[in-house]
């Protein structure tokens, strides 16, 4: 009981601070809907599918951010300071370079990628601004990811949530002078969120650097780095590509999604991004209790004390559900409230407080998913949840979602039937093998 008590205080520690990062940058991207909500609903359709593209595209990013991720904290966990030098010295250098190549694409190719989406010619130029500033500049992200995923690893989750404080406050301010031209700038409608977003990500970047020279890790020895760690580099990848795989599978298959709802019109494509902007902020709390539940496990599994890791992750699915299944029916009782806020058209209000509802049961199964990722992932098990959400995904949630919101004729609605079926087939998957502890033998450390 001690033990268990002990364990909850420091899952405690790191969840409190990551939630309320999560939700600030959440509320980051909320920001930009409902500001450019009162510019137009096509500014706020177009964001929208501009935003899947650079999501999908940040997930390159994360091949080294969830290795590192999981190697500092099974390092950290056995005490091995100069290996976790090793993965955050690699990571950061990788990042940089894959980020400066990702954002010359989505600056030069922004106009072909969005004809590729089927975005129509009324949409077309505001999604190619908002593409362009905030694409040319993806690698401030790259870097302030890595950055953050090793300042989580070392228990010093504080910092980051710091940091997106200054961050949304800066969005915020310059998302009201740009976008409705205050303060004496000019009115630049979704230009004017593109520009506040990208210099908001790169002071993020800046300060990160700072806090992680000053409270973590002072210096860089270039003797670590002499020869190059390839077997780091090479661990990084091991966990890094499937896992990364896992959410570009996802990340891809919301796209594909897109396309369909595209094909369903403007007003049904605006219905998601509304419906996705305000859906996130049921399921926070069990995304910042996955990833702090995630760092224990790693450190626990470090220590050897897979049967800690087990206990502790059981407790993280069940508070995890019950919250989010709460918070998803408040969300769907207020739906009328909070879609005549956003918007005066009857049809996405109607449309939008329909998947409200729907999403109530959704939300059963998508906290086990989400701890599951990390949770398997932070213990080394990195491949199956690459496997059962590549199968999953396409066959239930694109497969069934195309079935039923096109040739049946449901809609938007009914795809978001075939997602609630996706998120509970994959969440009782995930749920046997956490109970099966398989995943125990997959530990780096020996």
């Amino acid at each position: 009981m001690i033990q268990q008590e002990n364990l909850k205080k420091r899952l405690a520690r790191l969840a409190a601070p990551i939630f309320i990062e999560t939700l600030l940058i959440m509320m980051l991207g909320a920001v930009d809907t409902v500001m450019l909500s009162r510019h137009s609903d096509n500014s706020v359709a177009a964001v929208g599918v501009v935003n899947q593209i650079i999501m999908l595209t940040f997930l390159v990013f994360e091949v080294m951010n969830l290795g590192t991720s999981v190697l500092c904290s099974q390092y950290i966990g056995a005490r091995l300071h100069k290996q976790v030098v090793q993965v955050v010295g690699v990571s950061l250098l990788v990042n940089f370079a894959v980020g400066v190549g990702i954002s010359m694409l989505l600056f030069g190719c922004a106009e072909p990628i969005l004809r590729l989406m089927g975005l129509g010619p009324e949409l077309m130029q505001d999604g190619m601004d908002y593409m362009r500033i905030v694409g040319a500049f993806a690698f401030f992200q790259a870097l302030s990811l890595t950055l953050s995923a090793s300042l989580r690893s070392a228990n010093k989750a504080v910092y980051p949530m710091l940091v997106t404080v200054v961050v949304n406050v800066l969005n915020i301010i310059g998302n009201y002078s740009l976008i409705f031209g205050r303060f004496g700038f000019p009115e630049l409608g979704v230009e004017g969120a593109a520009i506040s977003t990208a210099f908001s990500r790169g002071v993020s970047m800046v300060i990160l650097f700072v806090i992680l020279f000053r409270k973590h890790i002072h210096r860089f020895p270039p003797a670590y780095f002499r020869p190059f760690p390839w077997v780091e580099l090479k661990n990084l990848m091991k966990v890094g590509l499937p896992s990364a795989g896992e959410q570009l599978s996802y990340s891809s298959s919301q796209v594909v999604i897109t396309y369909f709802i595209n094909m369903l019109g403007v007003e049904a494509l605006a219905t998601r991004t509304y419906c996705v902007n305000i859906i996130m902020f049921a399921y926070l709390f069990s995304i910042s209790m996955a990833q702090g539940g995630a760092i224990c496990i790693g450190h626990l599994i470090g220590e050897k004390k897979p049967r800690a890791a087990f206990l502790m992750g059981k407790y993280v699915m069940k508070k995890s559900v019950m919250i989010t299944v709460i918070l998803s029916c408040i969300l769907a009782l207020f739906g009328h409230v909070i879609f005549g806020w956003l918007t005066s058209n009857a049809e996405i209000i109607k449309m939008g407080v329909t998947i409200l509802v729907i999403d109530i049961v959704l939300e059963i199964g998508r906290p086990v998913n989400i701890f599951a990722t990390n949770a398997l992932r932070a213990a080394g098990d990195v491949n199956y949840p690459f496997y059962v959400g590549l199968v999953v995904m396409w066959s239930v949630a694109v497969g069934l979602g195309y079935l039923f919101g096109i040739p049946l004729g449901w809609g938007i609605c009914g795809m978001w039937v075939a997602f609630l079926l996706d998120e509970n087939i994959r969440g009782a998957i995930f749920v046997r093998r956490w109970y099966s502890m398989k995943w125990a033998s997959k530990s780096f450390i020996r």
